[in-house]
């Protein structure tokens, strides 16, 4: 039987080259010159630490992230950007991402299948949803309709069988 696994997850390395490129950008800047500003990466967690003196820097460092984040292939809607704190004389951010299907999202995400009436069957396993069917028409369909859904987090679509 045709199967395929509906996952969110990032690519923990691309994330370690978008903030390396950030931090390669925030050195050759000139408005950042002679400031302390930094992104740290804790590649455990895939959480970005943005760290400056004042905050409207933290806001600039926020769209360089961006652009690096999207250059690299990262969606920026997995991406939640904490507020901006003040810890003394400087400013911190932290950035985290979004990753795994938690039960919440895997409810909406089964509903949104069944409600389409496809032939299909589709079972949590963990962190990831299983999608099996008799015909691949079946699955391409269930792949369009996930596309089109109006969902806060980015889905990718692996381990297709036939």
């Amino acid at each position: 039987m045709p199967s395929f696994d509906v996952v969110s997850e990032i690519k923990k390395d691309e994330l370690s080259n978008a903030v390396e490129n950030a931090n390669r950008e925030l050195s050759t800047r000139y408005d950042f010159r002679n400031v302390a500003a930094s992104f740290n990466l804790n590649k455990q967690d895939a959480v970005i630490k943005l760290e400056a003196d004042e905050d409207f820097q933290i806001q600039q460092m926020d769209e360089i992230l961006r652009s690096k984040l999207v250059k690299r292939g990262i969606e920026v809607a997995a991406a939640e950007f904490k507020e901006i704190t003040r810890s003394g004389k400087k400013s911190l951010q932290q950035v985290t991402f979004k990753q795994g299907i938690d039960r919440e999202l895997a409810k909406k995400l089964i509903k949104l299948v069944k409600d389409a009436k496809l032939k299909v069957d589709v079972k949590q396993n963990d962190m990831t949803l299983r999608v099996t069917g008799k015909k691949k028409d079946d699955l391409q369909a269930v792949i369009a309709l996930l596309r089109g859904a109006k969902i806060d987090q980015p889905l990718q679509f692996n381990n297709f069988k036939d």
